[in-house]
């Protein structure tokens, strides 16, 4: 490995490539209104973060001389306020996908304002290499270095940044020197994915394993700027796990207990895939402290949860795209990033979100979701069916393809106000065919082998409150005496006007409240 020292300057070895150093107002100059831009970043890590800023407050100048000036932005999933919040508030985005969690982003999706596109992680590179979305003017890619012979150190994310990079006409380049140089290695690139019909079998048998190289080629005649920067990531606080959370983590710990107990899976489980989120680190935590050694992780990001369980020596190995810690534990990965990349392999999230890879694995996927029906449909990216809250990300992916697909949600939200299981879910994400097991901090429902009227009757007495638990019930069995209901026991007008009804009624409170 080539050795890299700070500052910025030094990090850009290629002196072809080191004369398009420049500005990030001047980068920002190079983009055009109406581009297309592949822009790197997944949760909040290695995102750029100068030059979305410049073409922000170029967009808003543009506009408010009377110039519309709008791009459209793919990533790899959401990413932070300097690229989102910054060209969202300037009304520069016309549409934006994979994967958003921005506020600003969200408020002017569901207003109208910006065009959406929620899709499977897995899809996303391939859409674009296929031509599905049309031609990719610009890749903005942050990188820890650029070496002698103009190959890439990828950052803390890798999401997309290959195929923005082999796709897009022109290329620009964030070299970000707070990235630590030890992420050198940790990276594994796989350049021999095909188009069909020439794809050919992905030759991954194992979380750990490379087969790729540790970085990125890019044609410098591609390359029209590279902008030194020295910006942290942006990463979320997880909160420390409540009564609730704790409570679904211990259903689910031995739920898993049971499935090694009947032969079904080895007594170090399978690899685990982990959603975002406070109950998934809550999981994770639990892992920590049960009885499960020599556990591996095939996912998507990397939280604190499995940060843990590596420095405990429970986890062996994590296989994933993106790190999303909190600062805290960022701290705390970046200073010791030589150790960490002993076990840890972030590559492509076309590799990452495979399905033949998730199936070929069997992968235990564990997320998080909105609402969940009794009959076992998930929710997991609209509010009252209409409003986007973040996306369906990379669920789907390991959800379809895992050997066990569970989600896992408090029974209730806004203070008890909403039950999350409902008898029709207000958006299908992840239909009953693709959901074998739902948690809350009741109890655990294991779906398989069950029809319909058995799951609603198991996801009620197990999943939902006991305050709605009259209700729920009370609707299937109505349900169940109408003629035309006896596979799916549904009464539509009613499923659909559920919560309203009961606010009506009197018997559950306004969320307002």
């Amino acid at each position: 490995m080539a050795s890299i020292v700070s500052p910025s300057t030094a990090r850009v070895l290629n002196s072809k490539l080191a004369q398009k150093i420049m500005s990030a107002e001047e980068a920002a100059g190079l983009i055009k209104s109406g581009d297309q831009i592949g822009m790197s970043g997944f949760t909040g890590s290695g995102y750029p973060k100068a030059v979305p800023i410049e073409l922000a407050r170029r967009i808003a100048n543009a506009n408010f001389r009377g110039e519309k000036f709008q791009v459209s932005v793919f990533t790899g999933a959401s990413t932070g306020p300097e690229l989102d919040g910054a060209l969202a508030m300037a009304g520069g985005i016309h549409l934006r996908l994979p994967y958003q969690s921005d506020p600003e982003t969200r408020k002017r999706i569901n207003a109208g304002e910006m065009d959406y596109m929620d899709i499977h992680l897995s899809h996303v590179a391939q859409f674009v290499e296929y031509g599905f979305l049309g031609k990719l003017d610009v890749a903005l890619i942050e990188v820890t270095a650029i070496l002698e012979d103009g190959r890439l150190i990828p950052s803390s994310s890798i999401g997309n940044n290959k195929t923005w990079i082999d796709q897009a006409e022109r290329v620009i380049l964030e070299v970000n020197a707070w990235q630590p140089a030890e992420l050198e290695g940790m990276h594994d690139i796989y350049y021999g994915l095909q188009a069909p019909p020439h794809r050919g079998p992905i030759p991954l048998m194992h979380p750990s394993q490379r087969i790729g190289t540790p970085y990125m080629e890019v044609s410098a005649d591609k390359v029209v700027a590279i902008v030194l920067t020295n910006s942290p990531d942006r990463n979320t606080p997880f909160k420390a796990p409540d009564d609730g959370s704790r409570r679904i983590a211990g259903h689910l710990l031995e739920f898993l207990k049971w499935e090694v107990q009947k032969g079904r899976m080895p007594a170090n489980l399978l690899p685990l895939q982990s959603g975002v989120g406070n109950i998934a680190n809550a999981v994770l935590f639990g892992l920590e402290e049960g009885s499960f050694e020599g556990l591996t992780s095939y996912t998507e990001v990397i939280q604190d949860g499995m940060i843990r369980l590596l420095k405990s020596g429970k986890l062996t190995s994590v296989s994933a795209t993106a790190f999303s810690l909190s600062p805290e534990m960022l701290h705390e990965v970046n200073a010791d990033m030589a150790e960490y990349r002993r076990r840890i392999v972030l590559r492509s999230q076309e590799i990452s979100n495979h399905p033949e890879i998730i199936r070929r694995l069997g992968v235990i996927a564990m997320n998080g979701m909105i609402e969940a029906d009794i009959y076992g449909n998930v929710n997991s990216t609209h509010v009252m069916g209409s409003g986007i809250q973040n996306g369906i990300g990379g669920s789907g992916d390991f959800a379809r393809n895992g050997y066990l697909s569970i989600f896992m949600a408090p029974s209730t939200a806004r203070h008890g106000s909403i039950s999350t299981i409902v008898p029709m879910v207000s958006h299908v994400d992840h239909t009953e065919h693709d959901v074998q097991v739902i948690v809350t901090e009741h109890g655990l429902a294991d779906l398989r082998g069950l029809s319909p009227r058995q799951r609603a009757h198991l996801v009620i007495e197990k999943c939902s409150d006991p305050k709605y638990r009259p209700l729920l019930s009370d609707y299937v069995e109505r349900s169940e005496r109408m003629p035309y209901a006896k596979h799916t026991p549904h009464m539509l007008g009613e499923a659909l006007s559920w919560h309203n009804r009961y606010l009506r009624s009197g018997k559950m409170r306004p969320a307002e409240e």
